[in-house]
């Protein structure tokens, strides 16, 4: 089977390689010429275990190709961005549009088109379906059309795509048979047929849950910081319940899923999804409410930011919300020094660097490395040292190192009651 793969990113390009290490011939396209130029010579651009050395030997092999523009194939699939219209929230479509355009003059009968990208309900009978009846396919027919999105963690991209269930929704049934022989190829977990619209706000109402009970934990840290209790003790003891899983709070949600499918589903009903705006709403306010405990604990000088990826142990910083977060305290007049070891970035400072002189260690991302810090170096590094933990993933410090986490915040709030 040769595939073609529109979109070479974190999830196109994890799927290219699964299918070269499954037999398959693959071409995957983008846009980006330096990343073609760059898979072309076997080197990838994202930082995901286990997929760098597939594509070596896929090239190799002569197996997978990266190119600007597709080519003739038996499967075509769909993986590019969908970020949200900021002035309602809608998903926007153009990526997409623009990707199943790009394809129709390769297509021919009999070839299955899957849209991976995480879509609005209805997108692909009101949106996609069109594009390629109007260029003359009659879909379940000669040509099958498909949704099947994806369900995976940064970091464990691979195993998850070959393990987890799969859910596929075709415009016709025989368009989710056809899709389901394509990822039959390499996936491993039960394959889910249904209609493509179930998938799409199945895909979308999965997030949307995380989203929900990520909100609902952020909440509490801001209640209990306000009245005076532990929050962490309070997720703890709750957890405790057989049938409560309370999440732990953060600096805000991050990320090409949880940040931004909650509003596909709000903006196809705004007046009945409250819930769902809400939750979005909360989550998108804790970057002021580590600004504004930041201020709290120190007035000026230098902040060290540790971690601006949005997942642990990842170079992913789509959506992250540490970006908001360094933007309003820079414009507070605080000198900002970045240090993340999995993102490489000429701006960016060793531990050493960023610690020196600093008034604030700020952390913002639960990589291994901030879980066991060199509290040595930091306390010969800092005057005063003092770390915030919005990732509550340090459980203690040194007597000498004052450390602020979403349990004792509290503690800044009585303090300026004083």
């Amino acid at each position: 089977m040769k595939v073609c793969i529109i979109g070479q990113g974190y999830i196109g390009l994890p799927t290219a390689a699964l299918f070269t290490r499954n037999h398959c011939e693959v071409v995957g396209v983008d846009v980006n010429e330096e990343i073609v130029n760059k898979l072309n010579k076997g080197i990838i651009h994202i930082e995901e275990p286990g997929i760098s050395e597939i594509i070596k030997n896929a090239v190799h092999n002569k197996v997978y190709k990266a190119s600007l523009t597709p080519e003739k194939a038996d499967a075509f699939i769909i993986t590019v961005p969908t970020p949200y219209i900021i002035e309602n929230y809608s998903c926007d479509l153009s990526y997409v549009v623009s990707a199943c355009e790009s394809i129709l003059p390769y297509l021919e009968k009999g070839n299955t088109v899957i849209i991976e990208s995480t879509i609005a309900p209805m997108s692909t009978d009101e949106t996609i379906k069109p594009i390629f009846e109007k260029a003359g396919f009659v879909i379940g027919k000669d040509l099958y059309l498909a949704h099947c999105p994806e369900r995976v963690l940064p970091g464990k991209i691979l195993k998850e795509l070959v393990h987890n269930d799969r859910i596929i929704g075709g415009i016709t049934p025989e368009c989710s048979k056809k899709a389901r022989e394509v990822y039959g190829q390499f996936v491993e977990g039960n394959i889910m047929l249904t209609e493509a619209k179930t998938a799409e706000l199945s895909k979308c109402m999965e997030n949307t849950f995380r989203d929900v009970n990520i909100a609902l934990a952020n909440e509490l840290a801001k209640i209990c910081a306000e009245i005076g209790v532990n929050a962490l003790d309070v997720i703890k003891m709750a957890n405790k319940h057989p049938r409560v899983n309370l999440h732990s709070p953060g600096p805000g949600v991050g990320g090409h899923c949880l940040a931004i499918d909650p509003y596909f589903i709000y903006a196809k009903a705004p007046e009945t999804a409250k819930i769902i705006k809400l939750a979005r709403d909360t989550n998108n306010s804790m970057p002021d409410f580590v600004c504004e405990n930041v201020k709290k604990i120190i007035s000026k000088g230098k902040i060290a930011i540790f971690g601006v990826s949005y997942k642990g142990n990842t170079g992913d910083d789509r959506e992250s919300p540490a970006y908001e977060i360094i933007a309003k305290l820079k414009q507070d007049g605080f000198d900002i020094a970045i240090h993340d070891p999995h993102i490489k970035n000429d701006n960016y400072l060793s531990f050493d660097e960023a610690t020196k002189d600093a008034d604030l260690i700020l952390i913002l991302c639960d990589h291994n490395e901030f879980k066991y810090l060199n509290y040595s170096l930091i306390s010969k590094n800092m005057k005063k040292p003092i770390i915030f933990d919005t990732k509550n993933i340090i459980n203690e410090v040194p007597k000498e190192i004052t450390l602020y986490n979403y349990g004792n915040l509290y503690e800044l709030y009585n303090q300026n009651d004083v």
